[in-house]
């Protein structure tokens, strides 16, 4: 405890001053317009590059604060063109929201030359380009696929699309160019997790199989009925264990596919990224259902001497199960939203 209260003290002291700065700025620039005329603090704003510079760091308080104070700032369509070049570089998701809702992107789809130059900046590939919310190489690898597609997928080449498919071409290329190394990232860490991953399957594979012939209590030597067969926890060990054993070898077939794949770069926009998602969710749940089998298991050995035995038994079985939910949903999480409701698609279908 000692150790981490300087921890949360730094910890509210950061938000405190962020809490500060914040209504500082929301001061500053409500008596800088009523002390000041417009067209002064426009002038200003526009040549000293605060707002764009914001814009690349990905300060989303201080753009938003600017154009709340002065919309007329996007009326200045080269300011706009660079506000938005500079969001696509950074790839701030939210300050893109930000953007094209005060300023409509389709607005400047008949300028061929800031087609170019946003195709440009979201080919780029920089350190900024990385995110401390995708998990593994792998979904940052989907991340710029999906920035790359929505770019192309708004119209930014305009009408002139046929005539310019030869440079578009050339942009692909650029792109994947640019991202070799984060390729063979991508590829060594979709491997690295399949392989771990089936390794995991084929375990729960043989135990659920191996328990599905040694039952708890064992057979009757005549009939060969399970002796507990009427209790209402073998019916729910030997549904669990079922579960178990299907979940895993659909988990183990989703990871050899992975594993058998192409590993083209087109693939980690779909393709991987929904078996990878498809077989860890089929490995949890059978991770799940053997720690229901293995309890009702000890339940039906001993509940005849101890009949309490059932209450530490479901409260250890629940131990796993929290520590998953704590140290692996929320990265699950991620890779579901970032492959099933990507946020950068939701927002642009908003804004259309």
């Amino acid at each position: 405890m000692l150790r981490a209260a300087p921890f949360i003290k730094r910890s509210g002291e950061s938000k405190l001053r962020h809490y500060y700065s914040l209504e500082f700025a929301k001061q500053a620039l409500t008596e800088i317009k009523s002390g000041t005329s417009t067209p002064e603090i426009l002038e200003y704003i526009l040549t000293s590059g605060v707002v764009l510079d914001a814009a690349s760091r990905g300060v989303f308080e201080i753009v938003d604060l600017c154009l709340k104070y002065f919309p007329e700032l996007m009326w200045d369509t080269n300011f706009a063109k660079k506000l938005i070049i500079k969001v696509v570089e950074g790839r701030h998701i939210k300050l893109f929201r930000l953007v094209i809702k005060n300023y409509p992107i389709r607005y400047l789809a008949d300028d061929n030359y800031m087609n170019f130059d946003l195709m440009e900046a979201v080919t780029k590939w920089s350190s900024r380009c990385e995110s401390p919310d995708v998990s593994g190489a792998a979904f940052l690898m989907q991340r710029e696929l999906q920035w790359f597609q929505a770019v192309e997928d708004r119209g930014f080449l305009s009408s002139e699309r046929l005539t310019y498919m030869e440079k578009k071409k050339s942009y692909w290329e650029k792109f994947v160019e640019q991202r070799e190394e984060l390729l063979k990232d991508a590829r060594q860490w979709m491997k690295e997790t399949s392989s771990s991953c089936s390794l995991v399957a084929t375990i729960i594979i043989t135990v659920a199989f191996a328990a599905t012939f040694t039952v708890p209590g064992g057979n009757d030597g005549n009939k060969g009925i399970p002796i507990f067969l009427n209790k209402g926890s073998f019916m729910v060990f030997v549904v669990a264990n079922a579960l178990a054993l299907f979940s895993s070898i659909t988990a183990a077939l989703m990871f050899l596919a992975i594993l058998t794949s192409r590993y083209a770069i087109e693939d980690f926009l779909f393709s991987l990224p929904r078996k990878m998602i498809l077989g860890l969710t089929f490995l949890f749940l059978s991770l799940v259902f053997m720690l229901v089998a293995f309890g009702s298991a000890l339940m039906i050995v001993l509940s005849e001497r101890l009949k309490w035995i059932y209450i530490p038994i479901t409260l250890l079985a629940a131990i796993p199960i929290i520590l998953f939910a704590i140290l692996q949903l929320p990265l699950y999480g991620e890779m579901v939203e970032s492959t099933f409701l990507p946020r950068l698609y939701r927002l642009l279908k908003f804004c259309k």
